[in-house]
């Protein structure tokens, strides 16, 4: 489906006239930012790590402010999938590499169909991997906090029991919580922007405050957080693999 007509209840941020006041905005920031963006990461063991997922991040208004809001930002790295693998070719090792030192984990995408973009999906599928993210030996984010930074189509009265989505925003992220836990993290109470094609710039530069304010006090709220549980996974329920395909 192109982003132009974007589904019920998702995010058409990439289909929204962009305002003079956005143009010029964008015209600011930094080289890398105004096509395909890719903030020079801080140095690999930046306690934050942010994954950024938009598949149209050149027409984005939402995502590329929070991007262009954290640029520079000490301590926080940036990975930008779309830019990373365009071919959906994800180096699974360089993924998992970038994880280990972090201690906050963002997850900065818009909602697609009620869930996340396409090569999100596929990098979860992918790197959180059985003997790495989870089972018995798959402890590496044990410990770390995931926060879900998301932007949707549909107002907040659309996620409502009386709205066209029928269930509120909180139905729809579970499996996010759901993921956390297996892997033994922090399900941080997620930041979302309703409405994200309506939003004005003032109330985008609003969130975009929201945004950088949270990283620098979420690390250590988390620290005063009960450290996470793992979930346990039988053996027989793990993937088997033939030939090293899982099946």
């Amino acid at each position: 489906m192109s982003s132009k007509h974007p589904p019920p209840g998702g995010n058409p941020e990439s289909a929204t006239a962009v305002s003079p006041a956005s143009a010029t905005a964008a015209s600011a920031l930094p080289a890398t930012l105004a096509g395909r963006p890719l903030p020079p990461a801080t140095d690999a063991s930046a306690p934050i790590l942010i994954l950024a997922a938009h598949p149209d991040l050149a027409h984005s208004r939402v995502t590329r402010a929070l991007l262009s809001a954290v640029h520079g930002l000490p301590g926080v790295r940036v990975r930008d999938l779309y830019a990373l693998y365009p071919d959906y070719s994800i180096d699974t090792h360089a993924e998992q590499e970038a994880l280990r030192d972090a201690k906050l984990l963002v997850w900065l995408h818009p909602m697609h169909w009620y869930g996340m973009p396409a090569l999100m999906k596929l990098w979860v599928d992918e790197v959180l991997s059985v003997g790495f993210a989870y089972g018995s030996s798959g402890h590496a984010l044990h410990g770390k906090d995931l926060w879900l930074v998301t932007s949707t189509g549909g107002s907040a009265h659309a996620y409502s029991p009386q709205g066209y989505n029928h269930h509120p925003v909180e139905d729809f992220l579970l499996p996010y919580a759901q993921t956390a836990a297996l892997c033994g993290m922090r399900f941080v109470p997620p930041l979302l922007l309703h409405s994200a094609q309506k939003a004005s710039d003032e109330e985008i530069q609003a969130h975009a405050q929201r945004f950088v304010g949270g990283l620098k006090e979420l690390p250590e709220w988390c620290d005063r957080q009960p450290e996470p549980d793992q979930e346990a996974v039988p053996n027989e329920d793990r993937p088997a693999s033939q030939e090293g395909v899982p099946v």
